[in-house]
């Protein structure tokens, strides 16, 4: 993961450069392109940080990662079921309409 955040750094690095450049050239599109890659940068590095947080407790407490797996997968099978159970007139389709 460690590839992941100094790629993260790198690209909001780049972004910064180009958005100053951006900023003294007056040229909106850089300005804009070089938000989007210093947004981009900070997105893939609190990726990284994240993933490597999961990856910490899953192997700290691993019965707990489970639990919270379970839990989840109940919530949304139970959403699904709720879903399925609707009367089909509810569930119109635009295709069906005249």
């Amino acid at each position: 993961m460690e590839t992941t955040k100094a790629e993260g750094t790198l690209r909001e690095v780049a972004g910064d450069v180009q958005q100053a450049a951006g900023d003294l050239l007056g040229k909106a599109g850089e300005q804009v392109s070089g938000t989007a890659k210093e947004l981009s940068g900070k997105a893939q590095r609190l990726y990284a940080d994240f993933a490597d947080l999961v990856r910490e407790s899953t192997v700290e407490r691993p019965f707990a990662a489970l639990a919270i797996a379970a839990g989840v997968g109940f919530i949304l099978g139970a959403l699904r079921s709720a879903i399925r159970a609707r009367p089909d007139h509810d569930r119109s389709d635009w295709r069906d309409r005249e």
